[in-house]
């Protein structure tokens, strides 16, 4: 999950500690997927690689469905959603694109997209912006995880065809160039806006409750932490009209910027829809969230 925040977006890129110069010191051992595997429980690393069976990449996805989107632990979700339940929901919504867009792209090659694009995080993890890590060497442990998982361990299954399938989708999305991959790009947002006001609501209804929140003496929350220059956002209750005023609302409007990047005009509609649910939710309260979608106007 890599969404960048307002203040994320006018700062310069941060400098990578794997790139130094020859009289630099200490070195920095170079991460690789192998160094990765080494480091996990026994029961955990691939049994065997170079195997005709399929059965130790089998094992490895598990990995995605316990690795959690990172984005959200900012705010204090620390047991929110996988990447798996990412790339799942995403694949769904591609099933149901509009006629309009399955009459120019392939839609079955948008689910294979969407199904794949984050499988490198079963080993890299979800590095987001906020982590330090420069987007060259993200990109390097991406695509060597990948090699890792297509070659490794799918090289030798049924001749590697299907590794090499796996692995041209995943690059395919990354290159961005495809008219499905831009689709699935859009997805990708669209999905992140889903989850952002789920979570929001979740907050209010209970059955979110993020960690580390710290009470305040006028009422409003705030969380152990910051974003940018400024405290990470939880509105204050307020409305004692409301039935579900006890609850402290979650603002994580700073996610809500991703809606203009969204290009594709059938999924500007599907967004546009979610952040009017969005606004409602918040006027319901008598309060004003942070918005950068530049979308939600009634």
């Amino acid at each position: 999950m890599s969404p960048r925040t307002q203040a994320d977006a006018n700062a310069p890129p941060p400098s990578s500690t794997y790139q130094l110069s020859p009289t630099a010191a200490p070195s920095v051992e170079l991460w690789t997927p192998q160094s990765v595997i080494a480091s996990l429980p026994a029961h955990s690393a691939p049994s065997s690689t170079g195997s005709a069976s399929p059965i130790p990449f089998f094992h490895m996805l598990s990995r995605l469905k316990t690795t959690k989107r990172e984005g959200w632990r900012r705010f204090g979700i620390s047991n929110g959603e996988s990447v798996s339940d990412h790339m799942y929901r995403m694949s769904i919504l591609t099933l149901l694109a509009p006629p309009s867009l399955r009459a120019s792209i392939n839609i079955e090659r948008c689910t294979i997209l969407a199904l794949v694009h984050d499988m490198a995080e079963l080993l890299v993890g979800d590095i987001t912006p906020v982590d330090g890590i420069a987007k060259s060497e993200k990109n390097r442990r991406e695509a060597s995880t990948m090699d890792y998982l297509c070659q490794e361990l799918l090289g030798s299954v049924d001749g590697g065809v299907q590794g090499r399938e796996i692995r041209a989708a995943w690059q395919e999305y990354e290159d961005g160039a495809s008219e499905e991959s831009k689709f699935v790009h859009d997805i990708d947002k669209m999905e992140l806006i889903l989850q952002m006001v789920e979570y929001e609501r979740a907050a209010v209804d209970g059955t979110l409750q993020p960690d580390a929140c710290l009470p305040k003496a006028n009422g409003v929350a705030q969380l152990n932490g910051s974003v940018g220059n400024g405290p990470i956002g939880i509105a204050s209750a307020g409305n004692a009209g409301n039935a579900d005023v006890s609850r402290v609302p979650l603002d994580l409007g700073e996610f809500t910027w991703v809606a203009q990047k969204i290009e594709c005009a059938e999924v500007q509609v599907w967004a546009a829809e979610v952040l009017r649910e969005r606004r409602r939710f918040w006027d319901q309260r008598g309060m004003t969230p942070q918005d950068f979608s530049l979308l939600a106007d009634p």
